[in-house]
C-alpha cells in the first residue's frame, strides 16, 4: 500500500536477457540443442533498439541427424526441394506434411528423400 501512494514501484523485474544467455535445453531422439540468446544480423546487435532473441540451430548449415538417419529441422527454415504442403512464398519447414513436430521450433523431418 505504502508504495502504491508514493508511486513508487519497488519490485526488480529480472534483467533482459544477454547475448549468450542460455534460454533452454532442448532434448529431442537422444541429441541435446542448447538454445541461447543472440542476433541473427550483425547490425541488431548495433542497434539501441534491438535485444537478443532465442537463436536456434542452422540445421542447413550444419546438419544433425537422428540416430536413424532423419534431420532435424527448425520449423521456420526454408523448405527444401521435397516439400510436400501448399506451398507459397513463405512457406516454411512446419507447413510441409513430412515436418514432425519436436520441442518448440524443432522438429525432424520424416521425408525418404533427406534421410541419411
Amino acid at each position: 500500500m505504502f508504495k502504491t501512494l508514493l508511486g513508487f514501484n519497488t519490485e526488480t523485474s529480472p534483467s533482459p536477457p544477454k547475448e549468450g544467455d542460455l534460454y533452454k535445453t532442448i532434448n529431442l531422439c537422444g541429441k541435446s540443442f542448447e538454445i541461447r540468446y543472440g542476433f541473427y544480423e550483425e547490425r541488431d546487435r548495433h542497434s539501441q533498439y534491438a535485444e537478443p532473441i532465442e537463436i536456434y540451430p542452422d540445421f542447413i548449415k550444419a546438419p544433425q541427424y537422428t540416430d536413424d538417419g532423419k534431420p532435424f529441422v527448425t520449423a521456420i527454415q526454408p523448405p527444401c526441394k521435397s516439400f510436400d504442403g501448399k506451398k507459397n512464398v513463405n512457406s516454411v519447414c512446419e507447413d510441409c506434411r513430412y515436418y514432425k513436430h519436436g520441442e518448440e521450433l524443432i522438429g525432424i523431418c520424416t521425408c525418404p528423400d533427406n534421410a541419411q
